[in-house]
C-alpha cells in the first residue's frame, strides 16, 4: 500500500459516507498500517452552475484573503488545501487535540474510477445525481477513522456518534434588516426546516433545537439528543465498531419509522450492552464534560456581522458595485451599510475571513467515540465518564470532521439562500407536520414583506449564475 494507490487496491476500500464535497471510504484490507483509517476523496458537482461546496484552488482574491498564512498558499500548489486549512486555521479555534489533519496519499485515475464503480450502489441516489468522484485528482486524504478506537479491549465494542450540530446561536447583528428581525428570535435551523419541507426534501420538520445542544445545560443537551432519534436527517448517526447502525448514509435519511428505530436500538443494545436511556446519559455527559461545543460555539460566533453585514465587505474585496445596497430603501440601514463600504481593505478581509471560518464551523460534524475502560486501568490518555446505571467507566475521544475552507465566491450564494429561508418563513402560511404530535398543524408565518426584497435576491442569484 506504499506509494500511489492503484486499481488493485480499490477492492480494499468500501463506502462509509459522504458530504457535499468529499466521499469517505473505510479500509477493509490486510495492511496493518491502514487498519482504522478512512480515505477522503474529492467530489465534483455535476451541475456546474452550482457553487462549489469547498475550495480546491485559490482565486486572486482568496490569495489576498488567506495570504497571511503561507502554509495555505503553499498547500494549494501541493493539492493538500483541506489538510492545511484544518491544521493551520481550524485547529487554532477548535483545539489541535480535536482536529486531525491526516496525511496526503497519491491515487491513480484507475483507482478512483474503480472505486466509483464499486461504491455506486451504496451511495444515496440523490448524492449520485448531484456529484461524482473527481477522477482527475492525484491525491486523497488519509485520516484516522474516528468512529473507532485503536487497540480496543478484547470483547468490547466501540460506539461512536456523529453530530452535525448546525448554528448554535441566534444572531444579534445590527446589520440585520427590520424585515429579517425574526432571525434574532428563531433559529436558522428551524426556518430552513420549513423551507426544506416546502421543497419536498423532508417529510416533516425536526424537533431538534441547536440552542439546546449548545446550552451548556445537561438536561437540554439530553433533550437535543432525544430529538435526533425521530428525525436524524443528516444531523445524527451512530456507529458500532465502525459500522453504521442508526441514521442515514451521507444525509440520505429523513426520519426513522418506529419499527426501524426499534430494530436499530435493539442492535445497539445487543452490541454495546447499553439501553437507550443509558446511551443518552453517556453521550450527554461526555458532551457536557468535554467542553468541545463551547469551542465550536465560540468559532461560530466569529460571524458577528451576519451575512447581511458580511456581504457588503465581500463586495469591498472584489471591488464590485454592491448588488444589495442598490435595492435598500431603509435610510438608517443604508447608512450602516455605507459605513461598511468605507472600511479599509484589511478590516474587510478580516470580517469576511471570520465569516468563512464560522461557516466551516456551522457545517462541520463532531465525532465522539466511546469504549469501556478495562478494570484497573488508570493511566489512559483519554477522558472518561462513569455511567452509574451500568457501573462502567467509558473512555471517550472527540474530533471535529469536515473542516473544509469555504470558497469566497460562495458569499453571494450564502446571502441569497439566507434571504430565501427568512423570506419563506415570514411570508407564508404553511401546513407542516408537527414534530410533537407527528400529526399536522397550520403555522401562521406572517405575510408582511415588500416586493423590492425579492428583486435584490433575484439580482444576486442572477449575478451568481452568470
Amino acid at each position: 500500500m506504499e506509494g500511489v494507490l492503484q486499481a488493485g487496491d480499490a477492492k480494499d476500500w468500501v463506502y462509509k459516507g459522504e458530504g457535499a464535497a468529499n466521499l469517505i471510504l473505510s479500509y477493509t484490507g490486510s495492511s496493518p498500517s491502514m487498519h482504522g483509517k478512512v480515505l477522503r476523496i474529492k467530489k465534483i458537482l455535476k451541475d456546474k452552475s452550482l457553487p462549489a461546496p469547498s475550495c480546491m484552488v485559490f482565486s486572486s482574491y482568496e490569495q489576498l484573503l488567506w495570504g497571511h498564512i503561507p502554509e495555505l498558499l503553499d498547500s494549494v500548489k501541493q493539492d493538500c488545501l483541506a489538510q492545511a486549512y484544518a491544521v493551520h486555521v481550524m485547529s487554532k479555534h477548535l483545539g489541535a487535540n480535536h482536529v486531525d489533519g491526516g496525511v496526503r496519499v497519491g491515487v491513480s485515475r484507475d483507482f478512483l474510477e474503480l472505486v466509483e464503480k464499486n461504491v455506486l450502489n451504496s451511495r444515496p441516489a440523490w448524492r449520485v445525481n448531484a456529484s461524482s468522484i473527481d477522477s482527475t485528482a492525484d491525491a486523497a486524504l488519509l485520516i484516522a477513522d474516528h468512529s473507532l478506537f485503536s487497540g480496543n479491549p478484547r470483547g468490547s465494542s466501540c460506539i461512536a456518534v456523529e453530530i452535525k450540530s448546525k448554528c448554535g446561536f441566534l444572531p444579534s447583528s445590527e446589520y440585520i434588516s427590520k424585515e429579517n428581525s425574526i432571525k434574532k428570535q428563531v433559529t436558522r435551523y428551524k426556518m430552513h426546516q420549513h423551507l426544506k419541507f416546502h421543497q419536498g426534501q423532508i417529510s416533516r420538520t425536526s424537533e431538534y433545537n441547536p440552542l439546546d445542544l449548545f446550552s451548556g445545560s445537561k438536561e437540554r443537551i439530553c433533550m437535543a439528543i432525544k430529538s435526533f432519534f425521530s428525525t436524524p436527517q443528516n444531523n445524527f448517526r451512530i456507529f458500532v465498531d465502525g459500522s453504521l447502525v442508526f441514521g442515514g448514509m451521507g444525509g440520505g435519511a429523513d426520519n426513522v419509522l418506529p419499527a426501524e428505530k426499534d430494530k436499530c436500538l435493539e442492535d445497539l443494545s445487543k452490541l454495546s450492552g447499553l439501553e437507550l436511556p443509558d446511551f443518552i446519559e453517556l453521550l450527554s455527559e461526555a458532551i457536557f464534560r468535554s467542553g468541545v461545543l463551547g469551542k465550536l460555539l465560540a468559532t461560530q460566533k466569529l460571524d458577528d456581522h451576519d451575512i447581511e453585514g458580511a456581504i457588503h465587505l465581500y463586495y469591498n474585496i472584489i471591488s464590485q458595485p454592491c448588488l444589495v445596497c442598490k435595492n435598500i430603501t431603509d435610510v438608517e440601514l443604508l447608512r450602516k451599510y455605507t459605513l461598511l463600504h468605507s472600511l479599509s481593505l484589511d478590516k474587510s478581509l478580516k470580517i469576511v475571513r471570520d465569516f468563512l471560518v464560522s461557516a466551516t464551523s456551522k457545517d462541520c460534524s463532531l465525532m465522539i467515540s466511546f469504549r469501556p475502560r478495562e478494570g484497573g486501568t488508570t493511566d489512559s490518555v483519554y477522558d472518561s465518564v462513569f455511567l452509574e446505571s451500568v457501573k462502567q467507566t467509558y473512555e471517550y475521544k472527540a474530533y471535529f470532521v469536515d473542516l473544509d475552507v469555504k470558497p469566497l465566491d460562495k458569499m453571494e450564494h450564502y446571502f441569497a439562500l439566507d434571504q430565501k429561508i427568512v423570506n419563506f418563513y415570514t411570508r407564508n402560511q404553511e401546513v407542516v407536520p408537527s414534530p410533537k404530535s407527528q400529526g399536522w398543524e397550520v403555522r401562521s408565518l406572517g405575510l408582511e414583506r415588500v416586493h423590492k426584497e425579492l428583486l435584490f435576491v433575484v439580482a444576486v442569484v442572477t449575478h451568481t449564475s452568470a
